[in-house]
């Protein structure tokens, strides 16, 4: 029986992994669920899922989260803060971790879960962007197994012999485009976020909808398979797929190329990670192509129109701290924009002025990221406030 922490439990990665959990029963269960303020959901969730641990990362609801347990009359103990989360991680409460918290927020719990050679089902970007060497040696080190949950890099890793990057060329991650797909820059002035966060194919929150809009997830993602397969920039490209088909191609030096297709559904990369090597249902259908209308677009990105996909290949090239630093600017640039503060436009401006002000230094501890997190918010924070 594989005991799962879901670390996000009620976002949708989190509602995806307790619907496959739910289905068989008999290997697998659903022991920490953690939140982080929505302490109402969390409750549901335990009186349908019966964990033994819940945690809820805003201590000020600890005692609603307590006394709703209670008077529901389940044994599930309650948690508060991220430390709480941690512990858990590395405990025996669990062997497997689904590491869903949006944001740099998430990455102490991956580590730990890391550390402590759990399997881990990786959902959050934030952890390999932030310290993609450091997660991936410590992982190394501990001999667990990490399995990517993004529908592009869990396709690379099944076209991948053995996990392993041998005689790979370039791999090519596939991009729906977002719901502003074939507008030009001049087009995309007055969108606002209701707009940005209608994603065309993919049930997602909004600061991953909005990421997607602007191609920032894109780029999130390729930094992310740099560390995940050892590719460097210049061996990872990105086509925009509008169909959401064909998750993701890696090409070989002898001329061959794989791809992974399927519904774009995340319980399958989602039963990926939970039976890898095996497999097991995951409730998606199989895919008929005749059905999704017969045909498979493929166009390259618009960089013009979306800038935030060049300025995340950048930002990998110069290394160091500079992809930490892009997602620190971009987290607080989609806040605000979210928040009706910026305009669509604004957000690949705020990361760009940002980038070009804070020159990187080397990533050398976890400690160094953390204080470039803290100066690019701080920067991108002030710059806001200009335009407001």
């Amino acid at each position: 029986m594989r005991r799962i922490a879901i670390f996000g439990a009620t976002g949708s990665i989190g509602a995806s992994a307790l619907d496959v959990i739910s289905r068989h029963p008999e290997q697998y269960r659903a022991t920490v669920l953690a939140a982080g303020n929505r302490v109402e959901a969390l409750i549901d969730l335990c009186r349908l899922h019966h964990p033994d641990h819940a945690v809820i990362a805003d201590e000020a609801a600890f005692t609603t989260l307590r006394d709703g347990l209670r008077d529901a009359g389940l044994t599930t103990q309650p948690h508060a803060g991220l430390a709480a989360t941690d512990t858990l991680a590395a405990s025996d409460a669990c062997d497997t971790v689904i590491a869903a918290i949006v944001g740099a927020a998430g990455l102490s719990s991956t580590l730990a879960a890391a550390r402590a050679g759990k399997r881990l089902l990786l959902a959050n970007k934030e952890s390999l962007v932030l310290a993609g060497e450091l997660l991936m040696a410590e992982v190394a080190a501990a001999g667990g197994t990490l399995v990517p949950i993004d529908s592009e890099h869990n396709a690379i890793f099944q076209c991948l012999p053995d996990g392993r990057p041998d005689g790979v060329a370039k791999i090519i991650l596939t991009a729906s485009g977002g719901p502003f797909r074939g507008r030009t820059r001049a087009q995309l002035v007055d969108v606002t976020p209701a707009q940005a966060v209608a994603h065309p194919k993919w049930s997602m929150g909004p600061k991953i909808s909005v990421d997607s809009a602007t191609l920032m997830n894109k780029g999130l993602e390729v930094i992310e398979a740099h560390h995940l397969f050892g590719m460097p920039a210049q061996r990872i490209e990105v086509l925009v797929h509008p169909q959401s088909l064909v998750h993701s191609f890696v090409e070989f030096i002898d001329g061959s190329t794989l791809a992974q297709l399927g519904l774009p559904d995340m319980r399958t990369t989602l039963a990926v990670g939970l039976a890898w090597p095996g497999r097991v249902a995951s409730g998606v259908a199989g895919l008929d192509l005749i059905a999704q209308g017969g045909e498979l677009q493929f166009e390259a990105p618009d960089l013009d129109a979306f800038p935030c996909l060049g300025l995340a290949f950048a930002a990998l090239q110069a290394g160091g701290t500079a992809p930490a630093m892009l997602n620190a600017l971009n987290e607080e640039a989609v806040s605000a924009f979210l928040q009706g503060r910026i305009g669509f436009l604004d957000i690949p401006a705020l990361v760009e002025d940002g980038l070009a002000a804070l020159p990187p230094t080397r990533a050398e501890s976890l400690d160094v990221l953390q204080a470039a997190d803290q100066a690019a918010r701080q920067h991108v924070l002030a710059a806001i406030s200009r335009l407001n």
